[in-house]
């Protein structure tokens, strides 16, 4: 039995739509009542991690993330997940110290064996960015979920949220988009061996530029993009900086395959939701077209940063990205003043 068939929707396509959680936690309570002055961040503008300042030096960073799997080989879904958690602490721009393992799974329908493999897999990817797996949680479940939860450490004063973009910023983007796409394909059984191995280095790459890149004077806010999209968590940004966005599609770095199969109308249920959540906050230019929309809108597995920087650290950023592997980063846009209830454009 292929992993992928245990469940209807894996990696980040799995996250609730941004508007269903947005009600959610409104309905809970959380992120609404004055929070302790030791909580530098909360529940209150969508950030990667919550920050608890220890004193003027530490501030302790904390996520978690899990997810089901969105690949066949159990060793890389542990790997994929792993990597997608360890980035909610570099989008914060801080270092990871330890995780916990977070497990779910249909034992009996899947074999010990291959759930060791799921849970080394996370171990191997923890072991290449410095990372101890210190324990965890297990529980039986119908569909296999895995993941961690990461604390890590950054100072106070160089930590990235979305609450910090300023006008004239440059919009810089560490990944290519379409892991959404091809991870659709892949479940189809259609996507060939090369793009697979695409895929995969793509989502095992460690977003560790983060904490660099938060030494940067000029860097002003920072995320990853996951679940909702590059559309979803740039609005983040928007929404708590108070901003508006500019984006040039043309200049997005895109899979190559991923172009291909959206244009033949290879997407993902997730785009579909993450566009009726937000979509009445962006403009798209006369031109733009369905496929584009959804590379847009496409749920990344372990995505790319988003930073927003002054125009002249921009270079200074780029070397950063590349530094760390990241060659496809690219300046896709920029920051305005909000003006209006449309907080996004993208331009063709």
């Amino acid at each position: 039995m292929r992993l992928t068939e245990l469940s209807k929707s894996g990696g980040c396509g799995c996250k609730v739509a941004p508007a269903a959680l947005r009600e959610l936690l409104v309905r809970a309570g959380l992120g609404q009542k004055p929070a302790p002055e030791a909580l530098l961040v909360g529940a209150e503008n969508a950030d990667d991690a919550a920050v608890w300042k220890i004193n003027d030096d530490t501030a302790i960073i904390a996520s978690a993330d899990f997810f089901a799997p969105l690949v066949d080989v159990p060793s890389d879904f542990g790997r994929i997940a792993a990597a997608n958690a360890l980035s909610d602490i570099y989008a914060m721009g801080g270092k990871p110290l330890f995780a916990l393992a977070l497990s779910a799974m249909p034992r009996g329908v899947l074999s010990d064996d291959i759930i060791a493999d799921i849970l080394a897999g996370g171990r191997a990817m923890c072991e290449k960015a410095g990372v101890i797996i210190a324990g965890g949680h297990s529980i039986e479940s119908s569909d296999p979920l895995y993941g961690l939860a990461v604390l890590g450490v950054a100072p106070p004063c160089r930590l990235l949220t979305n609450g910090g973009g300023m006008v004239g910023d440059v919009l810089l983007l560490g990944k290519p988009l379409g892991v959404g796409v091809l991870s659709a394909s892949h479940r189809r059984g259609q996507l060939s061996a090369e793009n697979y191995a695409d895929l995969l280095s793509l989502m095992t790459q460690l977003n560790d530029s983060g904490y660099e890149l938060a030494g940067l004077s000029d860097a002003h806010a920072m995320t990853d993009v996951t679940g909702f999209g590059l559309l979803g968590h740039l609005l983040e940004i928007c929404r708590a900086s108070d901003r508006a966005a500019q984006v040039d599609f043309a200049r997005l770095p895109v899979l190559a395959e991923a172009v291909k199969l959206a244009a033949a109308g290879v997407v993902t249920a997730a785009a579909a939701r993450n566009w009726d959540s937000y979509g009445d906050e962006v403009i798209l230019a006369e031109g733009i077209k369905e496929w584009q929309k959804a590379l847009l809108t496409d749920p990344q597995t372990s995505g790319g940063l988003l930073l927003c920087c002054a125009p002249h650290a921009a270079d200074a950023a780029l070397r950063i990205f590349y530094s760390h592997g990241c060659t496809d980063a690219a300046i896709i846009g920029g920051l305005c003043a909000a003006e209006g209830e449309a907080r996004v454009t993208v331009n063709n």
